[in-house]
């Protein structure tokens, strides 16, 4: 686990940029607290920052320079097949100073060029520098684990693994409006915009190469889905289950190697026990870990962690969290995102990553599942409207009654009725409209009203159009559920839930492994037919038939549970004061100049009234958003 972040100066003004190198290393010290290195010559500077994870991967010497001093990398990452591709190196006569991963993907870069990207099984953020040609190349991983930003203008480029580390090199600090619009709708920036204009997030799978001022980006991987040949795929169904099985069974023991302390999430639901279980058959013993939630019975879900763990022998730990453990960690979260993300469930995860780091230094996670093979309600929502049927037409039938009656994440009830309100609304819209819907916590027109009439002006439709017809093109009319898993895997998985559980991991210098993003488990999972993964009682069906030998029996009794952090009881109690006296009152508004002030009024009063819906999950974009321009933009 390391960060990495650099400069290449295109004139004289933009070599001033290499003298804040260490500040922007020192900017994203939680990602390698171990050491530090520096690189720079002529025009160009590359900073690494580095936690000890394993004595052959991120390396302590980086920036890693060849033997005959033209090429320079560094590498934020692991690379779980660089022993095999050493191997081959070694056998053409290629002799290696390190055991190190960083060295052999230098090596490759050299021999082979950029085309190399495509041997490495792993996730990675990386910069190489060539001496002689005077060239630079960054890349990123195909599904964008780890996260690598780019600002550029005509005195230079910066690039970081954060935000901090861009602010530290000089980057300016200008609102992109467009991306703010976005945020209020998602609660997070989808890529490849930022927070910041000019600040670009390169997107999973693409790299840049630099040589003179000219910057070529390319895509060197996309998720191969070819609906013609997912028709055509003559494997059975008893075949397909085999081969994910296989497949994950791999995937997991090549994320096993580390020479620390390492571990599992577990939190009780399928994905977690799908890799505990696959894992406790290499590592005997293995350290599994959950977090339980005293005060919110509704959410926990340790009663079947710890039934997994008892089956498979685990070293079981279970952190017992109650909700003022929850509150007192919201301003260490708030305080390390360095742009506005307001996925509230990160808060469980920063946690989670606290604790787990006191006793391992890498663990592994169930992440990507739901994404690849329809975990989510919103795909059995899509199964449905696309089915169509008697009971869909009956909830479409009721929308006026969803409408107005009470509705809330943190009941059964209440959450059928949000999720009814949901449905009837998809049903009459096309596949675009109904995704980018389902997808968001308030409409564009909602979120539009927030922003003052400054802001509106500077929003712009025509890049909000763009960017938001960019995420979708994969939706077609006549295209089945498998267009909506790539569209998650495009926007949700990287910019969503890779981006919480990286930042949040991060913060606490833990790394996060998740053997379902192995690309093999996803080329698979696109291979597959929509059948293979939900049908009308199953969703993530395979998952659950294919892994179903190696799991207890309650697991398969009830529904997919999720979290949901308490913020309308704090909204109402402990955070009120900060609603109401600080960063959502009239006088803060009011001096911003960002957002309305009647408009803002009208959802605190949403809030505090008896039917709040889904406002509290808006309130807390606003105050995430409230609390990064405290910090970083006054």
């Amino acid at each position: 686990m390391c960060g990495i972040t650099g400069v290449f100066a295109f004139t004289e003004a933009g070599r001033n940029s290499l003298a804040s190198l260490h500040a922007s290393t020192d900017a994203i010290s939680s990602r390698g607290p171990d050491s530090q290195g520096h690189y720079v010559y002529d025009r160009v500077g590359l900073g690494h920052r580095r936690l000890s994870i394993l004595d052959l991967s991120c390396d302590g010497n980086q920036p890693m320079t060849d033997a005959a001093g033209r090429y320079t990398i560094i590498f934020n990452g692991e690379i779980f097949n660089f022993r095999e591709l050493r191997q081959k190196l070694v056998k053409k006569g290629y002799t290696f100073h390190s055991q190190t991963d960083t060295e052999v993907i230098l090596q490759l870069y050299i021999t082979e060029g950029r085309g190399f990207l495509k041997k490495l099984n792993g996730f990675f953020s990386l910069a190489i520098y060539d001496k002689e040609e005077d060239s630079l190349f960054i890349a990123r991983d195909r599904m964008g684990v780890k996260p690598l930003l780019v600002y550029r203008d005509e005195d230079k480029m910066l690039f970081g693994s954060e935000m901090k580390a861009l602010m530290a090199l000089g980057v300016p600090r200008k609102l992109d409006y467009a991306a703010l619009s976005h945020y209020l709708q998602l609660n997070y920036i989808p890529g490849p915009a930022t927070i910041f204009k000019g600040v670009k997030k390169l997107l999973p799978g693409h790299y840049l190469y630099v040589k003179g001022e000219k910057v070529v980006r390319k895509a060197w991987y996309r998720i191969p889905y070819d609906p013609k040949k997912v028709a055509k795929n003559k494997l059975t169904y008893d075949q397909q289950q085999q081969k994910l099985v296989d497949l994950m069974d791999e995937s997991v023991a090549r994320r096993l190697v580390a020479d620390v302390p390492l571990g599992s999430f577990l939190s009780g639901g399928i994905d977690s026990s799908v890799v505990t279980a696959l894992a406790a058959r290499h590592t005997p013993h293995l350290n599994t870990f959950s977090i339980g939630f005293k005060d919110e019975p509704f959410f926990d879900e340790t009663k079947y962690a710890n039934l997994v763990a008892k089956m498979h022998k685990t070293n079981h730990t279970v952190f017992s969290l109650t909700n003022q453990d929850l509150y007192d960690h919201i301003f260490d979260v708030l305080n390390y995102i360095d742009e506005p993300f307001a996925d509230s469930s990160a808060l469980a995860v920063y946690i989670l990553s606290k604790q787990t780091r006191e006793k391992v230094t890498v663990a592994l996670s169930g992440d990507g599942a739901d994404e690849l093979f329809a975990g989510y309600n919103k795909h059995m929502a899509e199964w449905q409207v696309r089915r169509g049927g008697p009971k869909a037409e009956a909830v479409a039938g009721l929308g006026i009654l969803w409408e107005v009656l009470p509705k809330s994440r943190n009941s059964f009830i209440g959450n059928k009725i949000r999720q009814f309100q949901r449905f009837s609304r998809g049903m009459s819209s096309g596949p675009k409209d109904r995704y980018w819907d389902w997808a968001s916590l308030a409409s564009e027109q909602d979120a539009r009203s927030l922003l003052s009439a400054a802001s509106k002006r500077k929003v712009g439709k025509k890049l909000v159009e763009k960017r938001r017809k960019d995420i979708l093109q994969n939706l077609r009319p006549e295209g089945d559920l498998n267009e909506v898993l790539l569209t998650d895997m495009n926007l949700v998985l990287p910019y969503d839930m890779n981006t919480k559980v990286d930042l949040m991991s991060m913060a606490n210098s833990l790394e996060v492994r998740s053997p379902f993003l192995d690309y093999n488990v996803v080329n698979f999972a696109f291979s597959l037919p929509v059948e293979s993964k939900i049908d009308a009682k199953m969703k993530k069906k395979i998952v659950q038939d294919a892994f179903r030998p190696m799991l207890p029996e309650e697991l398969y009794k009830r529904p997919k549970q999720g979290f949901e952090v308490p913020l309308l009881k704090w909204f109402r109690n402990e955070l009120r004061p900060l609603i109401e006296d600080d960063l959502l009152s009239d006088a803060f508004i009011e001096s911003q100049g960002v957002f309305d002030v009647d408009a803002i009024r009208g959802l605190k009063a949403q809030l505090f009234s008896r039917n709040p819906g889904d406002v509290h999950a808006r309130i807390w974009a606003l105050i995430v958003f409230q609390h990064w321009w405290k910090k970083w933009m006054m």
